[in-house]
């Protein structure tokens, strides 16, 4: 697994381990400790024989999106950390002894831009911004494993609720403050998953036969910035009040808010209802519940790292 230290690595390591398999972690440090491989995705890549008596590869490292503005060297980085890593994995699996192992990889919502009302489902065509060019470059990538026969599963996460990294814990401060809002006019559509349903989408993916190609992981209710808004007010039974001007995020984020904060993502599931995974939370009042009730984990290193 590449990214286990991340948000979403940690919470699919513990639930793998629960289930009693063996995480073997890529790391890029030398050397590597017990249950590690040492890789370097942007230059000699992984050796095909650290693949040998794997069932699965985990794709999830890549440089952090939202953290700071996107300057030309930030969105280098930001494409190059997917396309070379991803594409770096794909050529080991291809080149690995049959059975090749299954490699399920990241990416995100994304990939279908700003959207409006329209409602998206795995059979959507592309947007057309930086985001949806970045996650056409990074699903891309997994090719040399799926000509090899490999079967290859693409997670394109949603926004993941956790308190322990990630957009609600950002939120989480001002909300408990009696600070937060709705953001802009608070129409654009949202898209959400319980880290919960993120670890058991991806372990349940791993070992699901019939599952191929772009899977969306998001609870089956997509919801509008408005109505998210008062939910997750409800729940901590706190005002939300104040909206967040269109203005201001441009100014403070640029690019970034365009993309992630003001865009509208009305995505729904298809795939991953149909290859027989039940959610836990599918709505996003209950995995804002979830997400509320869980004890912190300890906060995830950047997956970059890895």
């Amino acid at each position: 697994m590449s990214g286990s230290t991340g948000l979403i690595g940690t919470a699919v390591a513990r639930e793998l381990e629960a289930a009693g398999h063996t995480v073997v972690r890529l790391v890029r440090r030398r050397p590597a400790g017990p249950h590690e491989v040492s890789w370097d995705p942007e230059r000699s890549g992984l050796d095909a024989a650290a693949l040998r008596g794997a069932g699965g590869v985990i794709h999830l490292a890549g440089e952090p999106i939202a953290e700071g503005r996107w300057t030309r060297e930030r969105k280098r980085r930001i494409l190059e950390s997917r396309s070379l890593g991803t594409r770096a994995i794909a050529t080991a699996i291809a080149a690995a002894p049959e059975p090749r192992p299954v490699l399920v990889s990241a990416s995100a919502i994304g990939y279908y831009g700003d959207r409006g009302d329209a409602v998206l489902d795995e059979h959507s065509p592309p947007g057309v911004d930086f985001l949806a060019a970045v996650c056409r470059e990074w699903e891309g990538a997994t090719a040399p494993a799926a000509d090899a026969g490999a079967r290859v599963v693409i997670t394109r996460f949603g926004v993941v609720l956790s308190r322990a990294g990630g957009a609600l814990a950002r939120m989480l401060p001002f909300f408990r403050a009696g600070l937060g809002g709705r953001v802009a006019d608070g129409g654009q559509w949202m898209s959400c998953v319980s880290l919960d349903d993120v670890a058991g989408a991806v372990c349940h993916l791993l070992g699901s036969a019939s599952a191929a190609g772009p899977v969306n992981v998001v609870c089956p209710e997509p919801v509008t910035n408005a109505e998210f808004t008062r939910r997750l007010a409800r729940l901590l039974r706190r005002p939300a009040l104040l909206p967040v001007p269109r203005l201001a995020l441009r100014l403070a984020f640029g690019e970034l808010a365009d993309a992630t904060l003001l865009a509208s993502q009305r995505i729904v599931p298809a795939a991953l209802p149909a290859s027989g995974y039940r959610f836990r939370h599918p709505t996003v009042e209950a995995a804002l519940a979830a997400a509320l009730a869980a004890t912190p984990a300890p906060a995830p290193r950047p997956s970059r790292a890895d």
